[in-house]
């Protein structure tokens, strides 16, 4: 049997990141955010973790929210040891593996009974503006699409993620960022300054006619600018909580098995349904 194709280029993702890297100021700023949101999450855990490890990128980002953290580079094989951790949090890569479900199992075995994963990852609206402009664009100069722009999961499919990955209670939440650029040119290039260039394995091995770009430019800004002329680029973070399985934690009830009827607890009168009727 064949091996399904590859999503990512992972040699063209890592070029892409070393290229950010190299700029004066790269745009880690939503890698920031990230890095600051799991250190609120984190406070509101009632429980101490003593050996976190930190799947990303730019490690340079979590150096005061988790000093002492392990830092596991992004990679289709994970380097983390199994049951070696209390914590793991995948920081903002998700999106590009090649095997997201392979990449929480990943995560899961290195987990310690009852540790807790926190995955944050681009959601399914991120970049809806820009998609839609420039395939808008790229259609009507050149009569076809080709592969520009990352799919995302939508936060249902993310949350069953945690589920076949083997997580107890598993949640799924997301927020939304929105960034407010000059215009779509400047988006694009802030795209390359975060290392969120185009590395699709699919993808056109040629750069994008600057006609394309003038096209979704324009298109972008007569659809979306505001009163100031500026375009928003909307990011979207879902976050995806679970953890290892272990004795202690809760388990639902057996259907049945209530002590209680519903109707006590909201003291009122309980109204049986009608034998159904056999017309046959």
């Amino acid at each position: 049997m064949n091996a399904p194709p590859l999503l990512t280029d992972r040699t063209a993702l890592a070029r892409n990141r070393a290229r950010a890297l190299r700029q004066a100021a790269p745009a880690l700023f939503l890698h920031d955010l990230v890095a600051l949101e799991a250190k609120e999450r984190l406070s509101e855990v009632n429980k101490s973790f003593t050996t976190p490890a930190i799947v990303t990128p730019f490690p340079q980002v979590w150096a005061d929210v988790l000093p002492d953290a392990r830092i596991v580079a992004d990679d289709d094989l994970l380097a983390l040891e199994e049951g070696a951790h209390d914590l793991v949090i995948h920081a903002l890569c998700l999106h590009w593996a090649n095997d997201p479900v392979g990449q929480l199992v990943q995560c899961r075995r290195a987990l310690r009974p009852d540790g807790l994963l926190m995955c944050f990852s681009f959601g399914g609206q991120t970049l809806s503006e820009l998609r839609a402009t420039i395939a808008e664009a790229e259609a009507a100069l050149t009569g076809g699409l080709s592969p520009r722009v990352l799919p995302m999961g939508e936060i249902r499919d993310m949350g069953a993620l945690l589920q076949r990955a083997g997580f107890a209670l598993p949640v799924a939440d997301s927020f939304s960022q929105t960034v407010r650029y000059r215009d779509a040119l400047h988006l694009m290039a802030d795209l390359r300054a975060m290392g969120e260039g185009n590395a699709l394995a699919a993808r056109l091995r040629r750069p994008t006619g600057r006609a394309v770009l003038a096209e979704t430019a324009r298109r972008y800004g007569e659809t979306f600018a505001d009163g100031e002329g500026r375009i928003p680029a909307t990011f979207e973070i879902i976050t995806l909580t679970g953890w290892a399985p272990h004795d202690s934690q809760q388990k639902p009830l057996r259907p049945g098995s209530a002590a209680a009827r519903l109707a006590e607890a909201l003291q009122t009168a309980e109204v049986r349904l009608p034998a159904p009727r056999n017309d046959g």
